[in-house]
């Protein structure tokens, strides 16, 4: 099971604190605790791919993190790019491959 999520109230709980509740008891209490009807390692998956697919790179690189510790190898993680290089382009694949270098060195 996931661990309890606290980066929403500990980065915007003060600023934005209905978000922050949302984000940490909704997205990833509910949400993500969710093992037994699709994996951790499988939510990872969707996860990155949406990310890199809209360019979100700001978030991705904790969602990578998120990713390796799910059980995503760098093997798979490079397979994943690769594949969306040709279906969300070529600069958002490059990005993608720069973060994910850092995050499986």
């Amino acid at each position: 099971m996931a661990e309890k999520q606290t980066a929403g109230r500990d980065q915007l709980g003060e600023f934005a604190p209905k978000f922050a509740e949302i984000n940490d008891d909704v997205l990833f209490g509910e949400v993500w605790s969710r093992e037994k009807e699709l994996p951790l390692k499988y939510r990872s998956m969707i996860t990155v791919t949406a990310l890199i697919t809209k360019g979100a790179f700001e978030q991705l690189p904790i969602h990578m993190q998120i990713a390796k510790k799910n059980g995503i190898t760098k093997e798979e993680i490079s397979e994943i790019i690769t594949q969306l290089a040709f279906y969300v382009g070529w600069p958002n694949a490059w990005s993608a491959f720069n973060i994910a270098k850092e995050v499986w060195k």
